[in-house]
């Protein structure tokens, strides 16, 4: 695990505290982490991992996390605990305990849980996207098909992925419509400043597209050329710390067409300031002219890939095990 108080400029390691390895066990689409205001959360299964934006060594604090619940989401007032097949469970704020939520929710495949900044609930499930604006007490399947996972919200907008593309909703979440459609999934969505950004797959392109909004999400334009004509290959592995200059300035750049096959996964996007970093299996790239170029500025292990987060201005990056 790696954070950044400089725009990417350097890198701390902050694993320490954290178990060895950090990786996904559960699959592809598990919610590991999050970030908000208070700092980064993260969960292995078994703990609850805190750190906030100005923490030093040592870099975590933990917590019990309940049994058989591998995913978290934050929620205004507690962290959820939830998984495929277990019932959703909250701990609440200033609470130890973890309790049982939405009892009288039907359906337990839940694949994704998100509360919108005026409390509105949203569970995505194999069944449809389910909404509750009165605290769980009652449900409203308004999205039959395409899994919800994750959605960002800004001015009364929502996008979110699905398993046809980016969909977005401008009425509180009551429909929805598919505003990025290439034949693939959605990968991720983010809030950025005035506007969004979005990953999804493209089956004609066979990658992974980048892509921003400016206008709630109406229109999305690309900003992945730097990366859809090279990757990086010989970079060097060290472990970077704070202090230390970015490495990967003497890797060496090879045309797509001249250089092996290779898998690469897009996994995240964020803003922070005028640049935008995005989570690779080369590493972690930034761009500071919306796209046009892509400097790597952490590169990654071979087989692992990076997820990114951000709280306020700092950024953290999870190297992960490369899945689809």
């Amino acid at each position: 695990m790696f954070r950044s108080a400089d725009s990417g400029q350097t890198w701390q390691d902050i694993s320490n505290g954290l178990p060895e390895p950090v990786k996904d066990d559960y699959g592809i689409g598990r919610n590991v982490l999050f970030a908000d205001d208070n700092g980064l959360y993260l969960t292995d299964g078994n703990w609850i991992y805190h750190s906030n934006t100005n923490a030093t060594a040592p870099f975590w604090t933990k917590d019990v996390f309940p049994d058989k619940h591998s995913n978290i989401a934050p929620g205004k007032t507690g962290i959820f605990a939830y998984n495929y097949y277990s019932p959703i469970l909250q701990k609440l704020n200033g609470t130890n305990d973890w309790l049982p939520v939405f009892t009288d929710l039907k359906e337990k495949k839940v694949r994704t849980v998100f509360e919108t900044t005026g409390g509105t609930l949203f569970i995505g499930t194999d069944e449809g996207l389910l909404k509750s604006t009165n605290n769980g007490k009652t449900w409203k399947n308004v999205h039959a098909w395409g899994l919800l996972g994750k959605v960002a919200e800004l001015d009364g907008v929502m996008v979110a992925t699905s398993n046809r593309g980016i969909i977005r909703s401008t009425d509180g979440g009551e429909n929805w419509d598919l505003v990025i459609s290439e034949g693939g999934v959605g990968i991720d969505v983010e809030r950025i400043k005035g506007g969004f950004a979005a990953i999804n797959y493209s089956t004609a392109a066979k990658t992974r597209r980048v892509r921003t909004s400016y206008d709630g999400g109406k229109t999305w334009q690309p900003i992945d050329a730097g990366l859809q004509t090279q990757i990086i290959i010989d970079s060097p592995l060290q472990p970077i710390n704070a202090g230390n200059s970015a490495q990967g300035n003497d890797s060496v750049w090879h045309p797509k067409e001249a250089a092996p096959t290779v898998f690469e996964y897009k996994t995240s996007i964020i803003q922070v300031g005028e640049n935008f970093f995005c989570g690779h299996t080369d590493g972690v790239y930034m761009t500071s002219d919306k796209g046009k170029t892509w400097k790597l500025v952490l590169p990654a292990v071979k087989g692992k890939m990076f997820k990114l987060s951000v709280s306020g201005n700092v950024i953290y990056a999870i190297q992960m095990e490369n899945h689809c």
